[in-house]
């Protein structure tokens, strides 16, 4: 591969997927010189906060492997001077690393501008280049070819082989175990209209003028006249029950909710 500049490989572990709040657990970075020539450089980083079962499970890194590893502030500008001027590439990197790494450097005290730079996302090169339509799930699930693709009776045949073999590949063979690949199930988000999201083992409120900055319980705490509002106004009947409740000093167990959905650590 050649290289008329120096390009940065990233990627980065966290506690998990919000942006404006989940941290850093382990960042690793390939230099690609354009001598040809490559360095690297591989931490991990102690978040701050704990590491929940279902990351540990997914990257096999615990909140014991973290307890005496550096906290990012404290690594942030030999981060910045690995890097350097280069260019960037990695998979969804430009939806997820680089915005949660941005926001770590900036919270480090340090300026962070990566989008004048080239970014070479693998995932978008991915999708933009290779089928990823039924009839390419049916191959690379079923190993058959799509015959009278985009005929309603076929498609609904070639989905119900796909579900079966996912079944067999991804879960015990019954079509409930893969529940936990559901959006909703692995959304996040306590209500359909996205005004909650669970962080952390709490609520925090995704709109209006606390937007991000207090959990469920601090905003009871903090201003209770603004879940009267939200009772009052034009929201869904899942969020007003959800203000009454807080009110009422009752908050919603994210243990509890992820059980009531039957969703195994994900």
């Amino acid at each position: 591969m050649k290289l008329l500049h120096t390009l940065v490989v990233l990627d980065i572990e966290t506690t998990g997927l919000w942006i404006d709040k989940d941290r850093i657990i382990e960042i690793a970075l390939i230099k690609c010189n354009v001598d040809g020539s490559r360095e690297l450089y591989d931490r991990r980083v102690n978040p701050g906060i704990p590491v929940p079962c279902f990351i540990t499970e997914l990257t096999g890194i615990s909140n014991d492997d973290l307890k005496h590893a550096p906290y990012f502030r404290e690594i942030a500008k030999e981060v910045l001077e690995f890097i350097g001027d280069a260019d960037f590439a990695g998979f969804n990197v430009e939806k997820f690393d680089l915005p949660v790494l941005e926001r770590e450097i900036k919270e480090a005290g340090y300026p962070f501008e990566w989008r004048n730079r080239k970014i070479y996302d693998v995932q978008k090169i991915y999708h933009l280049n290779e089928k990823r339509d039924l009839s390419a799930a049916y191959k690379f699930y079923c190993g058959k070819e799509m015959e009278n693709a985009h005929n309603a009776m076929a498609d609904t045949q070639a989905t119900l082989e796909i579900l079966s073999v996912q079944a067999e590949r991804y879960g015990d063979s019954s079509v409930e175990s893969l529940a936990r690949f559901n959006y909703k199930n692995n959304s996040h988000f306590y209500d359909k209209d996205k005004r909650f999201r669970w962080w952390n083992g709490k609520l925090y409120i995704m709109f209006g003028k606390y937007a991000k900055r207090y959990s469920l319980q601090e905003l009871a705490q903090k201003d209770p006249k603004y879940l009267e509002w939200i009772i009052s106004a034009d929201f869904s009947a899942e969020v007003k029950a959800l203000a009454e409740d807080a009110l009422m000093g009752r908050f919603p167990s994210y243990e509890e909710e992820r059980n009531s959905e039957d969703v195994p650590n994900k």
